[in-house]
């Protein structure tokens, strides 16, 4: 009885080491070189090895020499592709892998001059160009995304001398971006706000102006040539870069041209029309140191304007009445200014019962001689019943 058990387990193993070879999973292996077109290696790209019949995807990474190796490769037709930062380098169809060992060496400058098959040897190289030129391009998007960091915690702590001249590497990396130049001028301007020497205050406020101005001309640029560019969100930051190009040329006594930018971006984004017209308003209080009839009335204008925009903005009412008043006559003991000064106190008082100018509207209607609202801000009782 054991001999027979003995004899069975001997053709069970016989069996299982006689199985036929077809049950095998047979694999092959690939491997190769990947150069750019100064025949240096490509390292850290991916080679992606794609089987057109199942869809299976091998990613195989490049060393520092450009190599890549991979073992156990299903025999098939192979797509491959060389990426780098997401970025197509080269491609070829139709590779086929068998259980032997297969070479794809990927050489950019070979590929160019020979011409890929149906791809004219001109055609090559302007596809190997448009790759190589997206591949820096992203590679100098995120320098400059980086120093756009930096520059936003020196910034954030405070150091704004530091933010500047970051932000003035970036603009030297690559001169051509808008955005580059409106934030070193945001930041130039924070570090002339701080700035104790006069005139090294005069030489950051006009720094920040040629900055601003920089960034205007290429956004303009960009949306005359562009029709696709032309979006309401590019238009917005037009307006953007012209009312912080007021704010700059207001700084630095520049009051005519601080005007004429502040309109503009009112033009250009009537949604926040309110604001640029109210900074307007604020531009020509603050120039108008003597005290004269045609600047004044202008900043009136302006704060009509803000408020035809906006009309709950609290602040635009007063800035309107404090420079009314700047036309105010004495007949007699009493005190009187222009139809509509005191109306324009009482609509700040109005909107902002306990706001940061209260007391100085309270006093000038009071020097007015009108009557002060005082229910401003306070709950009515309900009705007894």
């Amino acid at each position: 009885m054991k001999q027979r058990l003995a004899g069975a387990a001997l053709i069970t193993l016989l069996a299982v080491f006689c199985l036929p070879a077809a049950f095998a999973q047979a694999t092959g292996s690939v491997k190769g070189v990947c150069k750019d077109m100064d025949g240096k290696p490509i390292a850290g790209a991916s080679v992606e090895w794609t089987n057109t019949d199942n869809g299976r995807k091998y990613d195989l990474k490049t060393n520092k020499n450009g190599e890549y190796f991979s073992l156990g490769i299903s025999p098939g037709k192979y797509n491959v592709r060389l990426v780098q930062n997401n970025n197509e380098l080269f491609h070829i169809n139709g590779v086929a892998v068998g259980i032997e060992e297969i070479t794809q060496d990927i050489d950019l400058k070979k590929e160019m001059s020979s011409g890929a098959p149906g791809v004219s040897a001109e055609q090559a190289k302007q596809q190997v160009e448009q790759r190589e030129k997206a591949l820096k391009e992203n590679a100098v998007i995120k320098t400059l995304n980086e120093k756009l960091a930096a520059a936003k915690t020196a910034a954030d702590a405070g150091d704004f001398d530091t933010a500047s001249k970051t932000m003035a590497e970036a603009t030297q990396a690559d001169p051509n971006r808008d955005l580059l130049w409106a934030k070193l001028g945001d930041y130039t301007v924070s570090a002339a706000n701080k700035q104790s020497d006069p005139a090294a205050k005069t030489k950051e406020y006009e720094d920040a102006i040629a900055d601003y101005q920089k960034a205007v001309d290429l956004k303009q640029k960009n949306l005359d040539t562009d029709p696709k560019a032309k979006t309401p969100d590019a238009t917005k930051a037009l307006a953007s870069y012209y009312n912080n190009l007021g704010k700059a040329q207001a700084s630095s006594g520049k009051t005519e041209d601080a005007v004429k930018s502040y309109n503009q971006a009112a033009q250009m984004d009537p949604a926040n029309a309110g604001m640029y017209y109210f900074n307007l308003g604020g531009t020509l209080t603050n120039a108008n140191t003597k005290n004269d009839p045609e600047m004044r009335k202008a900043a009136v204008d302006a704060f009509d304007k803000a408020i035809a925009a906006d009309p709950n903005k609290a602040d635009a009412y007063y800035w309107k009445g404090t420079n009314m008043i700047g036309a105010a006559t004495l007949q007699g003991d009493k005190m009187v200014a222009p139809p509509g000064t005191a109306e324009a106190f009482q609509k700040y008082l109005e909107l902002a019962p306990t706001g940061p100018h209260a007391e100085e509207a309270k006093a000038m209607l009071q020097g007015l001689g009108s009557t002060i609202e005082t229910s401003y801000g306070t709950k009515k009782k309900p009705a007894k019943k």
